[in-house]
């Protein structure tokens, strides 16, 4: 496998330049004069596997009524959707059914309902997170200067044909938890910071190719550091260095591995006075029974109403971020069947917890006047 360094000459070459720290609200565009799109308040669901769930059998009630999980989250005042998107998605140890094909089709149900759409490239045929970073198996053997290539390209491919079936993402992650780096060893942190600087310039790049007439999607960094500043900081301090351009800072919080609701606020806080720009908690979860916390003290009871208690605190956090720049909450896969079913929303038969109703409050208001006879 070939993995030489990138050098400026060669960066120079594939039409990437290292430049200083860029300003914080810029926009990422193909034309320089572009202006940034406001992003109104996301409460939003990774329901990647809600799909594979329902054509398992499996029927999502809401106070006993079985709906489509699509209509029951957007009763409940959810208006975006997450997705991920794997290359040539992985059979090991189960089936993930996450390709292109599959994303068009639930975005378009998604879309049909008046839901916005948040997709998540993974860059990688299986999950991509803190612990793993592979490429696709299509490109292993990709040189630095072809991979960034690849990326580019595939990017493109993609977004034009989400384009092409009507469901442009209005906001695009490229990459998943990347705070290790993305598509290793290639793009490794953190020995390689010129060379995953590139590859995600080649992915925002492919996002404009892609996207032709259209609109252009929010650009997010997504990473896994929701409770720690330092760590925050020590990330995207040297991404802007290198000139990346982008909108949204997307962040994990699960706080067995994130830390507490304090060491959230004070990294929200921090960010926004540092960066100046949107924040959103793009995975969040908790356990509605124990899983976590058996073994140490948690910071609620993991029961259905720990739960619910757990998303109010989060949300409340979220608001209170500084300058505005906190930009909404997205839980992480609130519908499945099996193992994960632990910090979904719904029971072992299908009806909805009491998390589900944590944002009733903030989007139900003002009441249609009735129509005079």
């Amino acid at each position: 496998m070939r993995t030489a360094l990138l050098t400026k000459t060669t960066l120079a070459v594939l039409g990437i330049e290292l430049a200083g720290c860029a300003t914080t609200r810029t926009t990422t565009t193909g034309t320089a004069s572009a202006t940034r799109p406001e992003l109104s308040y996301a409460i939003g669901a990774d329901v990647s596997f809600l799909r594979q769930a329902e054509a398992r059998g499996v029927r999502f009630k809401d106070d006993g009524v079985a709906k489509p999980g699509l209509q029951i989250f957007r009763d409940h005042g959810y208006n975006w959707i997450r997705l991920r998107l794997f290359h040539t998605p992985s059979t090991q140890p189960r089936p993930l059914p996450n390709d292109l094909a599959y994303t068009i089709s639930l975005a378009q149900d998604a879309k049909a309902l008046g839901y916005k759409f948040l997709l998540d490239y993974h860059y990688s045929d299986t999950w991509a997170d803190p612990q793993k970073q592979f490429p696709p198996k299509a490109w292993e053997n990709l040189s630095t200067a072809e991979l960034i290539q690849a990326v580019h390209d595939y990017t493109r491919d993609t977004i034009a044909a989400l384009r092409d079936a009507g469901v442009m993402p209005d906001m695009v992650q490229i990459g998943n938890e990347i705070t290790p780096g993305m598509l290793w060893p290639h793009g490794k942190l953190p020995e390689n910071w010129d060379t995953f600087a590139a590859l995600v310039k080649a992915g925002i790049r492919g996002v404009d190719s892609g996207r032709g007439d259209a609109p252009r999607p929010l650009i997010m960094i997504h990473i896994d550091q929701g409770g720690n500043r330092a760590r925050t900081q020590a990330f995207f301090d040297p991404l802007l260095q290198r000139g990346v351009e982008f909108d949204v800072i997307g962040q994990s919080y699960y706080p067995w591995w994130h830390g507490s609701l304090l060491e959230l606020r004070d990294c929200l806080a921090f960010t926004a006075e540092r960066y100046r720009k949107d924040i959103i908690l793009v995975e969040v979860a908790y356990n509605w029974r124990p899983a976590e916390y058996r073994d140490r003290p948690a910071p609620f009871p993991e029961t259905p109403e720990g739960q619910r208690e757990f998303l109010e605190e989060v949300q409340r956090a979220v608001l209170a971020t500084p300058h505005g720049l906190g930009k909404g909450v997205f839980w992480w896969e609130p519908a499945v069947a099996g193992f994960l079913s632990r910090r979904g929303m719904f029971d072992d038969d299908g009806n909805a917890l009491p998390v589900i109703r944590v944002f009733d409050k903030y989007t139900r208001g003002k009441v249609p006047q009735r129509q005079q006879p």
